[in-house]
């Protein structure tokens, strides 16, 4: 009779911090000179990592910034920070390897559009299933810009580029959407010029077990200015810009005048007064993983409603860490297996003798 060996749980140290409290966002600001062009997105969404990272309890010399190739991937030239400037799509393959072996590590990865869902695509859908405990920031200007200008695979239909001159003809990814159908445990959406409502979502990345996935609107002011104008500029946003946030109803407008109202499984904008009220709003949960793809797909489904484009967290859930999992297997084959002998692992089971 075998008699099986005891499960034991994986423990992963957690980082010991020495003076995080009193390290400021000038911390955090490396010596080399920043070297995108004037009026890009990327500075901002820099200068509000820069702001997080004292506050998220983690040591300097733990926190890891991989990025792939583009404009975004020079992110870790510019932070003060351990840091990779990697292969061009396979960051999240390097931050995968990283993690499972340094999972006390605070690990970033920094993609674009075109690194993280052309070249990177297969890379990113197995980082999201697999579920480390890392945070992506995909920086999504539907355009690719360290080359100059060619369309990406976020360009909308017709994008007039130097590869496309009679416009794009494919269909576009939704980033969200991709990360959902990864089963993403972290999927979330915020621009580049709304400072407090960026550092807030990079808060939440961090603080997420599991893969986070937060997508980032940046205007690429060189190759596509204004792409999303419509979301992020002062006149424009509040009628087309959807700041959702958990338990409470989806409402937009200047005055908070409109809100989303569930029609079924259709949304439909609503105007709150007389024959409609706040009660009738959807109130927004982060756990609905039904409502969450309604939400991340509904402009595209209902294009006729003229829905707002949402921002926030869409959807979060738990579940294990590939890390711990890895561990905890490596653990109980020990136990039941002993220690493991390499050259017997080389030799085989079976050995041919050549005269």
């Amino acid at each position: 009779m075998k008699i099986k060996a005891p499960i034991r749980k994986a423990t992963i140290p957690k980082p010991e911090i020495e003076n995080n409290g009193g390290l400021s966002s000038k911390d955090f600001v490396s010596g080399q000179e920043v070297r995108w062009c004037p009026g890009c997105g990327d500075y901002s969404i820099l200068k509000q990592m820069q702001t997080i990272l004292p506050q998220i309890g983690v040591d300097k010399k733990d926190i890891v910034f991989i990025s792939g190739i583009g404009c975004s991937s020079r992110f870790p030239y510019y932070l003060d920070t351990f840091g990779m400037h990697s292969i061009h799509g396979r960051a999240t393959a390097i931050a995968s390897g990283l993690k499972a072996t340094r999972p006390e590590l605070s690990i970033w990865v920094v993609s674009g559009d075109g690194d993280g869902l052309s070249i990177g695509g297969n890379h990113m859908a197995h980082l999201l299933r697999r579920n480390f405990n890392v945070n992506v920031l995909l920086f999504n200007n539907e355009i690719y810009g360290l080359t100059k200008g060619q369309y990406s695979p976020t360009s909308k239909v017709s994008t007039v580029t130097k590869s496309t001159p009679l416009g794009s003809i494919d269909h576009p990814f939704n980033p969200a959407a991709f990360a959902m159908g990864s089963d993403g445990s972290f999927i979330a959406r915020t621009m580049d010029r709304d400072p407090k409502h960026l550092q807030t979502m990079l808060l939440r990345s961090h603080v997420h077990s599991g893969t986070s996935f937060l997508e980032i609107y940046q205007n690429c002011n060189i190759f596509n200015d204004g792409a999303f104008f419509d979301y992020t500029e002062k006149e424009s946003k509040p009628g087309n810009a959807l700041f959702v946030e958990h338990g409470k109803p989806m409402r937009f407008g200047a005055d908070n005048e409109y809100g989303i109202r569930l029609d079924g499984t259709r949304p439909q904008v609503i105007k709150i007064g007389d024959e409609y009220g706040v009660e009738d709003v959807w109130v927004h949960d982060e756990k609905d993983i039904i409502k969450a793809n309604i939400l991340i797909r509904m402009e595209a489904n209902y294009p006729d409603e003229k829905l707002p484009r949402p921002f926030g967290v869409f959807y979060e859930t738990n579940r294990p860490n590939y890390e711990v999992l890895m561990q905890q297997q490596v653990d109980n084959a020990l136990v039941q297996k002993g220690k493991g002998d390499l050259d017997a692992l080389i030799a085989g089971n079976e050995t041919w003798v050549i005269n």
